[in-house]
This record gives structure tokens, sequence and C-alpha cells, in this order.
């Protein structure tokens, strides 16, 4: 079930590689995809808007949001189960996909992972329903890859914090309840837990962007924005904190990814067999097999990546550098399969009449965030040499 294109799906078998549960779970996300999502996508990608808050609901009723984490009304799903639904959801939109991994994968994750027993029982029941929504303070507007670097800042004041400061390309920032927010402090790096209502905090919609359309993106900042004590995350100090949440996120990535690049296939292929050129349809001629036949290769080794990971992640663990491979990969290979499907549809493909070109900017972003492709070879060539070339 990994592809509704049967001879796509069948061209290694995969299909044989997953349990019933998995593909149960397939069939569950992509039905919501198919009723829900598809028909209304080309609008909100249009128009630059998406109901969040009604759709977070949705995905909260079916058990999407935080579902690979225990407890707290949370799923408890494995990390293979979680990254199949990340596939299913961005074979209908890169945005969408985002607000299922922001939701679970940052924010649930860094208070299920270092908060104290409070904050836990205060926000992951209502963000695991979609009765509240979450988003991830970290990048800065000059400070994306070097997180290090940041400039928001929380210091003490009695027993409280004073929080100053903003943040850049925050997805769901705008329409969240919560934010998690890192900050530099006295004493390293530390997350806080910021409901969005506190005075002093402001967020505004990133407007004119030509990609992840169907995506909440904002701007945060922070003036002299009071917490109590009990709004840090108790639990971790220094990048550890982010960067864990960051890994978790980006092996959503590496499934979803692919999601994008198979829909394009899919759409391809239906294309080429009914347009007809010089008599004949576009599927019939050498040049137009040769590009699906090189696509459907690196769609399947994405697939068999992904899953991989998966599996290895689900039975003890799995490394960064592991998931720097998939996401590297994947994203690569996706979005130039966006771009020689788009070759096949040609003028066709520019339209939102078509999904490829939605699919082909949203995976300009997809590409670059939760790390770009110098960020992942380099956490690569550390594993692989021993030396950081970062710095």
């Amino acid at each position: 079930m990994i592809s509704s294109n049967q001879a796509l799906s069948d061209l290694l078998g995969v299909d044989d590689q997953l349990t019933e549960s998995e593909r149960d779970l397939i069939a569950l996300v992509r039905r919501f995809a198919d009723d829900r999502l598809r028909p209304h996508l080309a609008q909100w990608f249009e128009e630059g808007t998406v109901p969040a808050r009604d759709l977070a609901k949705e995905l909260g009723a079916l058990g999407l949001l935080g579902m690979h984490l225990e407890g707290y009304g949370c799923a408890g799903s494995t990390a293979t189960e979680y990254g199949l639904a990340c596939l299913e959801m961005e074979a209908a939109d890169s945005g969408l996909r985002s607000l299922v991994s922001v939701q679970g994968s940052l924010a649930m994750k860094a208070i299920h992972a270092f908060g104290s027993e409070e904050q836990k029982q205060e926000w992951l029941p209502r963000m695991a329903a979609g009765e509240a929504l979450g988003c991830f303070g970290l990048t800065e507007p000059d400070f994306g890859s070097d997180p290090g670097g940041m400039r928001t800042r929380a210091t003490r004041d009695g027993d409280d914090w004073i929080l100053n400061g903003s943040k850049m390309w925050i997805t769901n920032g705008s329409v969240a309840d919560v934010a998690v927010v890192w900050a530099q402090t006295d004493d390293k790096i530390r997350g806080f837990v910021v409901p969005t209502d506190t005075k002093g905090f402001e967020a505004h919609a990133i407007k004119h962007k030509m990609s992840l359309r169907a995506s909440v993106t904002s701007e945060l900042s922070f003036s002299d924005l009071r917490l109590p004590a009990d709004a840090v995350l108790p639990d971790v100090k220094g990048l550890r904190g982010p960067l864990t949440c960051l890994s978790e996120a980006r092996f959503g990535i590496v499934f979803g990814s692919i999601g994008a690049a198979r829909d394009c296939i899919e759409t391809a292929i239906d294309y080429a067999q009914t347009r007809i050129v010089f008599d004949k349809s576009l599927a019939s001629y050498q040049l137009t097999q040769a590009k699906l036949a090189d696509m459907a290769v690196e769609l399947q080794k994405g697939i068999l990546l992904a899953l991989h990971l998966g599996r290895t992640k689900d039975n003890g663990g799995v490394s960064n550098e592991q998931v720097s491979v998939g996401k590297l990969n994947n994203t690569r290979e996706a979005i130039q399969i966006a771009r020689t499907c788009r070759t096949i549809l040609a003028a066709n493909g520019i339209t939102l009449d078509y999904p490829v070109i939605r699919h082909e900017n949203n995976l300009e972003s997809v590409l670059t965030y939760e790390g770009t492709p110098e960020v992942h070879q380099l956490i690569i060539g550390q594993a692989l040499t021993g030396a950081n070339a970062f710095r």
C-alpha cells in the first residue's frame, strides 16, 4: 500500500515489508488525505491559508499528533508507523505534514522528553487531542544552521525569568497556544514552555511565501516577557535539548519527502499514459520511460532507506548521522523527482490543476529546513572522519 499505482508499488515488493497494522495506518491516513485534504489543497496553496486549528482537532481524533510518544493521551505508535503517517501526509502536502511534525516531534517531544510532570500533564493531553497547538522557537533571523549563536535571552528576576528576543520561520507560530522557546541564559541554553497569551509575546504570520503556502509560518517576538520559575524545561541544558527534537523531526522528513516524490511520479505516470503526442501516448516514448524508470528506482531506494531507519529506531535507536543520511538523500532525490515530473507535464506542470509544482515548491523548503544539505553533509563527514568541520 505504499503506492496507489500498482506497478510502482510492486517494483521491489515494498508492501511485503509492512505489517498489517502499518498497512491499516497507511489506509487510514490516505483516506483522510483523500477526503479532507486533497479537495482543498490547490485553493489553500493559492490563497496561502490553511484551517490549522480545525485540522489539528481532526488529526488528533485520528491519533496522529505525538503518535510516537507514550502516555498522556498519545498513541504510543512505533517510529516506523509515525514515519509512514508522515509519508502519507506529505503525499498530500508538505505543509500539512509539517503541522503534524512540529506538533509531535518538536513541541510535544520537548515537553515529553525534558518537561516536568506538571508541564506534561498540563499540555500533552490537549496537544495530542489537537485541542492545543504548539510551536517550537529555535531558529532566529540570523541564526538557523548555527542555533548556538542565538540572541534570544532569558534572565533571572527573583524567582521569575524575563525573556527577550525573536524567532523566525516558526511553523504554527501565530496559531499556537504554547511555544517551546529556546534561549541563552547564564547557565547554558534552556528551553521554556511559554503560553502564547502571556504579556510580551507577539506572533506575526509571514506572508509572500512561494513554498509551504498551506502552512502557517510566523515570526515570534518576546519583549520583557515574564515567566514563572516552573516555565523552564527542567531536564536539559545546552543544545542537546533542541537538537534531540530536531533529530525526531528530521526522521519524519526522511519518510515525508518520499511521499511528495511518490505523488509526483504517480501524477506523471497517469499524465503520460493519457497525453497524446505525435499520435501516441507520451508514455510510449523511450525518453519518457527512461525518466520514469530512473525516478522510480530512486523512489524505491528512498522508501527502503526510510523503512530501514524506522526499523533501526524501533529496535533500539538510530544515530544522528543515520538520520542525516536519510534526510540528505531523500530530500535531494525528492526535489529532483518533482522537477523531472514537471518536465513530463510540460506547461500543465506549472498549474495547480496538478500537484507537481506545489510539491516542487514545497520541497524547496523541505530541502533546507531541519538542517540544510550542507549541514547534513558535515554531520556525515564528521562521522566518517572524526573531524568537526562546522567551524
